[in-house]
């Protein structure tokens, strides 16, 4: 196992190496200056051009991209052309928020998700399977932005139960600072005015994120209960007379929650990609938001620094996902 683990943990520098030059060529084949959002449409060629010049954005290409690899290769992320502050700095500040987010919505995704395919699996053919799959499939029939600006009409406009937007209501501090996760960091400082808050405020934000990963992970959780409960040792158990939860849970969902992993897996990838969108509809300060701001103004530092974060991530979450298959079933080796 662990000689799996390091094996695959060999293949993310040059998988870095990759998305780092594919995102280098690709922002600078965009035909628009950076250096004249910076200075702004007032500034002169003077400006312009010391703005230029203090980025290194004069230099050749293939200068620019050697002399960001070599600061890479020293935990060097750049520097922020819009905030002017260090890239790395920024991804500190702004990343626990994304991660509180999609952990909420990965949470959310399981909570309802896999609940919802048992009672598809369980009771086939009836109207609680045929409840459990329209549900599902509810959500894929709603845009993710939609869906967001309607959960934002009907509970906070109409019903005023939940707050339009933030991490925390206007006014309210944040908790003391050890993980920059606000439920976390409240739970472990004992502040419950702003677990309360938090909460409130991670609700719709984190259910929005969740809806289009709610369907797959509800569909895989039907279809492979519905073959695990046709297996001879299913039949066995019930033939020994044990409870029906017992039955379903131990014997049916323990053996049907490989394939499930893998398709939360695979969620992953679109968590990370809906989050764009979820935190600009609900100003959540995260790396979603940070990222679209520095794409508007061509950040370039900023743009490559969000998207080596999350494709480390993703390459960590998919290994976390192998590992959690031979726990599950000692049958598995690598």
């Amino acid at each position: 196992m662990a000689r799996f683990i390091l094996r695959r943990l060999a293949l993310l520098p040059p998988l870095l190496l990759g998305v780092s030059l594919f995102l280098f060529v690709l922002t600078h084949l965009v035909p628009a200056d950076p250096a004249k959002l910076i200075a702004g449409e007032h500034a002169g060629p003077d400006q312009v051009a010391a703005v230029r010049k203090a980025f290194g954005l004069d230099r050749p290409l293939s200068e620019q991209y050697a002399v960001y690899l070599g600061r890479l290769a020293h935990g060097d992320l750049g520097t922020s052309m819009r905030t002017n502050s260090a890239v790395l700095d920024d991804l500190r500040t702004y990343f626990p928020a994304t991660l509180e987010l999609t952990g909420a919505a990965m949470l959310a995704t399981v909570a309802i998700g896999v609940p919802l395919g048992m009672v598809g699996a369980i009771g086939r053919g009836g109207l609680s399977d045929l409840l459990a799959q329209f549900a599902s499939l509810g959500g894929l029939s709603f845009p993710i932005f939609v869906f967001g600006l309607l959960m934002q009409l009907i509970f906070f406009r109409w019903l005023e139960w939940l707050p339009l937007a933030g991490r925390l209501a206007t006014g309210d501090s944040p908790p003391a600072h050890i993980t920059g996760l606000y439920v976390v960091d409240s739970l472990l400082t004992g502040n419950a005015a702003t677990l309360q808050s938090s909460l409130i405020h991670l609700a719709l934000p984190a259910f929005t994120l969740a809806l289009a990963s709610l369907a797959p992970t509800a569909r895989m959780t039907r279809s492979t209960m519905l073959e695990i409960l046709t297996q001879d040792f299913v039949r066995t158990a019930w033939a020994k007379g044990l409870a029906p939860i017992r039955v379903y849970l131990r014997h049916g969902l323990r053996n049907a929650f490989i394939p499930v992993i893998t398709i939360l897996g695979l969620q992953v990838s679109a968590l990370l990609g809906g989050v764009f969108i979820v935190e600009l509809i609900f100003a959540w300060p995260g790396l979603g938001l940070y990222s679209v701001e520095g794409i508007l103004a061509l950040d370039y530092s900023a743009i490559m620094g969000t998207a080596l974060l999350l494709t480390a991530v993703y390459v960590v979450i998919n290994l976390a996902v192998d590992v959690t298959y031979a726990v599950l079933d000692p049958r598995i080796r690598y």
